[in-house]
C-alpha cells in the first residue's frame, strides 16, 4: 500500500490490506488472517495460488535455465509453441505462437503484426491502415492502447494519441459493419469485455463481426487475455459461439499466476510478416516462462478446468439471480466462473461494497463506479464458493 512518505508511485488505490502468502483460493495477511481470494489476479490466477504442478515446474526450471534472451533458442521453446498450437488448434488457425511477457504486449504485437500484414498482404497504402475496435474496451495501459480507450481515468493527460483506430458502440454490430472499409486491416474485440464488468455481448455479435472481416477481407483479432484459458468454462471464450478469431492474444493464466507470460497465436500468413527485426522481447518465451506455461496447458488438456467453470458458474449465476430478485443487486452478468454485479445506488458504491467484504475477509474489486467483478481461482469448492456468497449476501444487506 503507498503510504505518505512511500517511494512507491502511486498509481493504484489497492484496499487496505497486505498479503504474504497464497494457497488455493485463500491468502493470508501479515497476522495470519485468512481470506477468500474472489479476485484471482484479474484470472491470472485461473489454477489458485501456489498450484502444485505449476509450483514443480516453476521450481524444476529455476535449477536448468531461466533466460536466453531470444539471441539463442533453449530447449522448452518450440514445445512450448507446439503444445499451445495443439490445444488452440480446434478454436482457430493456430499456426504460429508469437510468445511475448505481457497481455499488453501481446495486443501491440497483434496491432503490429495487422498492420504490417495490412500493408504487405492486402495492400493497404502505407500509414493508412486502420483497426475498428469497440468503446469499453480494456486491452491494456500502453500508449497506442490508451489511445483507442473510452476510459477517461486511463486516457487523459496522455496525449497525443495514437491514431489509425474507429472506436463503436460494443454489442453493435451495425455501427462496426459502418466502420470497416477498404483500409480496415483488422477489427479487434474482448469477446467479454472483462474490465468493463463482464459485458456479454448480444447473441450473433461476434458471428457478424467475423462475416464482415471476411467480407472487407480484414482479420478478426479477439483479446482473450482474461476471458481465456478456462475462465468462461471453455478453453477460449469465442468457443461459446463457434467463432474462430485470425488471431487472438493471451496472458494472465497463461503464466499460472507464477510469472508474466502472453502470446499472440494465430494465421501463419499474419504472424509470418514478423521477420528478425521488426518485432522482439528480450524475456519473451524465456525457458522458466515455457516450463509454467506447458504446465499450464497440461491442466487445460484435461478439461477439468473447463468443466469446474461450467459446473460452478451455473450454481453462481444462480446465487446472483437470485440476489437480483431480491433487490440487493441491480444486476448481474455472468459467464463460466467470471460475473459482474451492480450494486443499487441505495448500498453504496463497488468500492464500498469491496470495502465490506473485506472486513468479512472476501477480496473482489470493483469497476467503474458501482460494479464489482467476481472471478474466482478454478480451483475454488463450491462450498468456500457459497461461503463467499454468503458474505457477498450480508454485506449487501
Amino acid at each position: 500500500m503507498t503510504t505518505a512518505g512511500s517511494h512507491l508511485a502511486g498509481n493504484y488505490h489497492p484496499l487496505p490490506i497486505r498479503l504474504v502468502a497464497g494457497s488455493g483460493a485463500w491468502v493470508r495477511d501479515a497476522e495470519d488472517t485468512a481470506y477468500l481470494d474472489l479476485l484471482a489476479g484479474y484470472s491470472a490466477l485461473n489454477f489458485g495460488h501456489g498450484h502444485p504442478a505449476l509450483l514443480a515446474a516453476a521450481h524444476a526450471q529455476l535449477d536448468r535455465l531461466t533466460l536466453t534472451s531470444r539471441a539463442f533458442d533453449h530447449d522448452l521453446l518450440e514445445p512450448f509453441a507446439d503444445a499451445l498450437s495443439g490445444l488452440l488448434s480446434p478454436l482457430l488457425p493456430a499456426d504460429l505462437v508469437l510468445p511475448m511477457n505481457t497481455g499488453a504486449e501481446a495486443v501491440e504485437t497483434a496491432v503490429k503484426a495487422a498492420r504490417k500484414w495490412g500493408q504487405e498482404v492486402k495492400g493497404v497504402p502505407a500509414e493508412q491502415a486502420t483497426i475498428v475496435v469497440a468503446a469499453g474496451n480494456f486491452h491494456g495501459r500502453t500508449t497506442t492502447i490508451i489511445s483507442f480507450s473510452t476510459d477517461e481515468d486511463a486516457r487523459a493527460g496522455f496525449g497525443p494519441y495514437t491514431p489509425g483506430f474507429r472506436v463503436v458502440p460494443y454489442g453493435d454490430a451495425a455501427a462496426l459493419a459502418e466502420a470497416v472499409d477498404a483500409t480496415t486491416v483488422a477489427v479487434l474485440l474482448e469477446p467479454i469485455q472483462g474490465e468493463a464488468g463482464v459485458i456479454i455481448p448480444p447473441a450473433g455479435y461476434l458471428a457478424a463481426a467475423r462475416a464482415v472481416c471476411d467480407e472487407h477481407g480484414a482479420l478478426l483479432i479477439l483479446d482473450e487475455v482474461q476471458s481465456g484459458l478456462g475462465r468462461t468454462g471453455t478453453t477460449l471464450a469465442c468457443e461459446l459461439v463457434g467463432v474462430r478469431p485470425d488471431l487472438v492474444t493471451l496472458g494472465k493464466a497463461l503464466g499460472g499466476g507464477i510469472l508474466p507470460v502472453s502470446a499472440v497465436v494465430g494465421r501463419r500468413e499474419v504472424l509470418g510478416v514478423l521477420t528478425p527485426g521488426t518485432h522482439g522481447s528480450t524475456f519473451g518465451g524465456n525457458p522458466l516462462a515455457c516450463a509454467v506455461g506447458l504446465a499450464v496447458i497440461d491442466l487445460l488438456a484435461t478439461g477439468q478446468y473447463q468443466d469446474r467453470a461450467r459446473t460452478l458458474g451455473t450454481h453462481l449465476s444462480g446465487r446472483l439471480d437470485a440476489l437480483v430478485a431480491e433487490g440487493l443487486l441491480a444486476g448481474s452478468r455472468s459467464v463460466g466462473l467470471w460475473a459482474g454485479i451492480d450494486v443499487p445506488a441505495d448500498r453504496g458504491t463497488g468500492r464500498a461494497l469491496s470495502e465490506r467484504l473485506l472486513e468479512r475477509r472476501v477480496l473482489v474489486k470493483d469497476t467503474h463506479g458501482h460494479t464489482v467483478r467476481l472471478a474466482p481461482p478454478l480451483t475454488i469448492s463450491q462450498d468456500d464458493l457459497d461461503w463467499g456468497l454468503d458474505r457477498l449476501t450480508d454485506a449487501l444487506r
